[in-house]
């Protein structure tokens, strides 16, 4: 089976769902920003903080542009679709779902947005981030799932149906 990976903003329950989803489909489970954090041994907040915006993504895009496997799901981090080659790269290597919310969930799921490690440029709101991202999302996913009023069990479950029937 080729790769699942999931998009979508923070707070969208990427990493929840995909731990979910790889436990309903025998695979194993990554996430990519354990990963970053991992290869540079410092907490995404730390990158953002020491390397700025642009310095994150460009590790980030690099990172994911690195990831070989197969028989996995992959939970990327919100900002992963700023690195376009990495996201040609995870399309290739797996079916790309989108798991979309609406701002005002996305708003009330967040929390902290500094301690959570979101990406945002000098000046950007929540609202700006979203409208600029989730173009985004969109332009990259092979297949697009409305989260709401879903729960974690009947989301992963959708997720299976919907990329059982792509392949």
């Amino acid at each position: 089976m080729k790769n699942i990976v999931l998009i979508g903003m923070p707070g969208s329950g990427k990493s929840t769902v995909g731990v979910v989803l790889a436990k309903i489909l025998g695979l194993g489970f990554i996430d990519s920003d354990l990963v970053i954090q991992e290869e540079e041994e410092r907490l995404l907040t730390d990158i953002i903080k020491e390397e700025g915006v642009d310095g994150f993504i460009a590790i980030e895009n690099r990172v994911n542009q690195s990831i070989e496997t197969k028989d996995r799901v992959i939970a990327t981090g919100g900002s992963a679709v700023y690195g376009g080659e990495a996201m040609e790269h995870l399309r290739k290597i797996g079916i790309v779902v989108y798991l979309k919310w609406n701002y005002e969930e996305i708003k009330a799921r967040l929390g902290d947005l500094e301690e959570r490690g979101v990406v945002l440029k000098p000046g950007q709101d929540l609202k700006e981030l979203y409208e600029e991202r989730c173009p985004l999302y969109e332009k990259y996913a092979h297949i697009t799932i409305d989260c709401e009023e879903l729960s974690i069990t009947e989301l992963a479950q959708t997720i299976e149906k919907r990329v059982s029937g792509f392949v």
